[in-house]
Formats: structure tokens, C-alpha cells, sequence
């Protein structure tokens, strides 16, 4: 546990796991942030990827106006509009409407500029289950073998907001207003490996919903390649796991770790109110500084070997062709 000096309160940072993921006191959402403890939440999301905070009962105002500490906030172009608040995305998942986040992603990376982080307001809780996972895409990146990062470093991948199309297309919509999503939201073009503009540090930047392929590769290779990438957020190793509660907030670089929602409350509600912070155009840069961090650990047991010997089979089986 570390604790961190901050005007006019004590923040304390508990952390959840060796890399990601950290629990926050000291701070009482519903009044405005000194720029002291801004700051400190902005050091803390940046050395552990996600924060939460418990017992913040909040109005929607206070949630929007805390979000807005860290950037402009974006309005999701594919969910219902809130009826006073567009910046808002209300999530509800029940009986008739189940949980669809149950995928690991990283928030909007289908836009040009894509979120840098989100924040997000449980308001109803289910008596058991509703958890969500967080994986460390930087640690995911650390854990790959030397020749897969050679491989992919510089690479770039095609997003696009396939899984919103096929929605669209489901709830009855034309020809001609989907190709006006198409045209409003063309497919974007992000590195594979991004550097992170606070840190330096590198980063996995693709993932299974919204990514299509490895840009001028060859389809097989993108393929293999990025099933190999989307494993690396699946190994707990990498992960933090956090119980929700009434009134607990998550807030979350999408820049350096993706998330996984679990659906696993059925017959019963979760709802919860997100807003997104925008973000800039992700890049890849090898002679950015990175910034200083605690030793990365070599102690991954058999993640280590798994990953070599697919890297080996991959790389055996591009020679063959």
C-alpha cells in the first residue's frame, strides 16, 4: 500500500494487483478536485491503468463534472441518447437484454481518435456475478517473445465498428443510413504496439471486436498473429478483477489495458452510466522516453513457454508456405 499527499485530503492507493489496478480512498466525489488531487489521480492512472473508488453516491452531474477533469468528453454515436446528458451512455443488461461486453476490448478504438479513458457509475448491482476484469495490455506486451515484438512493432491494424453496423442493420436500418455511418466513421488505422503519450511505455492495441486485420500482411499471418495478440489479455497474470458494489466507480486508461464485463447474472439487472474521455491519434514511437516504473517480472510460469512454443508454430508455419 502506498499513500499519497494530496490538498486537501489523504489519497490512499491500494493496489489489487502487481501492475493493474488500484482501489482509491481519500477522495469524496462530490466536490470539486484540487488541482493537487487531480494530479495525483492523473500519476495513479498512469502506474496502475484503473482506479476504483467506493461509496462515491454521486449525482450524474458529479459524475460528468469529475470525468471532465481529464479531458473533453465524447457522445457515442450508436446507443440511445440520455434524455439530458448526451455524454452519458447508460448500460442496463437484465433478463431481456443481456450483457454483450462480455468481450475483451479496448473502449471506441473504430474512431480516428480514439477514448483515453472512461468512467464508469455502477447504479444497480446484481445479488452475485456482474463482475469486470481488467487486463494489462503493457504486461501483455512485456510477456511476448522478442521475435513477435520485432514483428509487430511498427505494424499497423484496421478498426472498424462492425459489431454497431451489424446492430444497425438488425434494428430495421436502410442501405442509405448505414452507408452514412460508414461515411461518418470510416475504418481507422492504428498501430498494433502503441506507445503511450504519458509514459512511453508500449502497449497491445488491438483487439477481438473491433480489430479486422494486420494492414499489408498477409491474411493468414494477420490472423495467427492476432489470435496470439487477443491471448495475451485472457492470462490472470496480467489481470485485476473488481467486485461491484453500489455507487463504485472504475476509471480506466483505455490507452494501456483493455476490459471484460461478465455476463453471468442472469435472471437479474445491472445498469451502470459510463463517460468516455476523448482521446488523440494512437501512435508508435521507439525513441519516445518511457517513464520510470517498478522492475517488470520475470516470474510468469508456464505463460512464458505457451506463448514461445505458438510463437515458434506460427513462425514454422509462415516458413511452409
Amino acid at each position: 500500500m502506498s499513500t499519497i499527499e494530496a490538498d486537501p485530503t489523504i489519497v490512499t492507493v491500494r493496489a489489487l494487483s502487481p501492475t493493474i489496478g488500484a482501489e482509491i480512498s481519500g477522495v469524496d466525489l462530490h466536490e470539486p478536485l484540487s488541482e493537487e488531487a487531480r494530479s495525483e489521480l492523473q500519476q495513479a492512472l498512469l502506474d496502475w491503468k484503473v482506479l476504483f473508488f467506493r461509496d462515491q453516491d454521486i449525482t450524474t452531474e458529479q459524475h460528468l463534472a469529475f470525468a471532465r477533469n481529464f479531458g473533453a468528453l465524447e457522445i457515442h454515436p450508436f446507443a440511445p441518447e440520455h434524455p439530458v446528458h448526451p455524454e452519458i451512455l447508460n448500460l442496463t443488461h437484465g433478463p431481456d437484454a443481456p450483457g454483450y461486453e462480455n468481450q475483451w476490448h479496448s473502449d471506441v478504438t473504430w474512431r480516428l481518435e480514439p477514448s483515453l479513458g472512461s468512467v464508469l457509475r455502477m447504479n444497480q448491482v446484481p445479488p452475485v456475478g456482474g463482475d469486470t476484469l481488467f487486463a494489462d495490455m503493457e504486461a501483455g506486451y512485456d510477456g511476448l517473445p522478442d521475435e513477435i515484438k520485432t514483428e509487430i512493432d511498427g505494424q499497423v491494424a484496421r478498426h472498424d465498428f462492425d459489431i454497431f453496423r451489424r446492430a444497425l442493420v438488425k434494428k430495421g436500418a436502410s442501405e442509405a443510413e448505414v452507408a452514412e455511418f460508414d461515411a461518418k466513421y470510416p475504418s481507422a488505422y492504428h498501430p498494433v504496439v502503441r506507445t503511450h503519450p504519458d509514459t512511453g511505455r508500449r502497449s497491445l492495441y488491438v483487439n477481438g471486436p473491433f480489430t479486422r486485420e494486420i494492414v499489408d500482411m498477409d491474411p493468414k499471418r494477420s490472423e495467427q498473429l492476432l489470435e496470439l495478440l487477443y491471448q495475451q489479455a485472457t492470462f490472470p497474470e496480467y489481470q485485476c478483477r473488481f467486485r461491484w458494489e453500489p455507487n463504485s466507480i472504475a476509471f480506466w486508461d483505455n490507452r494501456a489495458c483493455q476490459h471484460y464485463a461478465v455476463s453471468d447474472y442472469w435472471p437479474h439487472t445491472r445498469n451502470a452510466e459510463r463517460a468516455t474521455i476523448i482521446g488523440d491519434v494512437p501512435y508508435f514511437d521507439p525513441n519516445q522516453p518511457t517513464m520510470e516504473r517498478g522492475p517488470v517480472s520475470p516470474f510468469r510460469g508456464a505463460i512464458k513457454r505457451m506463448i514461445a512454443t505458438k510463437a515458434r508454430a506460427i513462425h514454422r508455419d509462415a516458413h511452409s508456405d
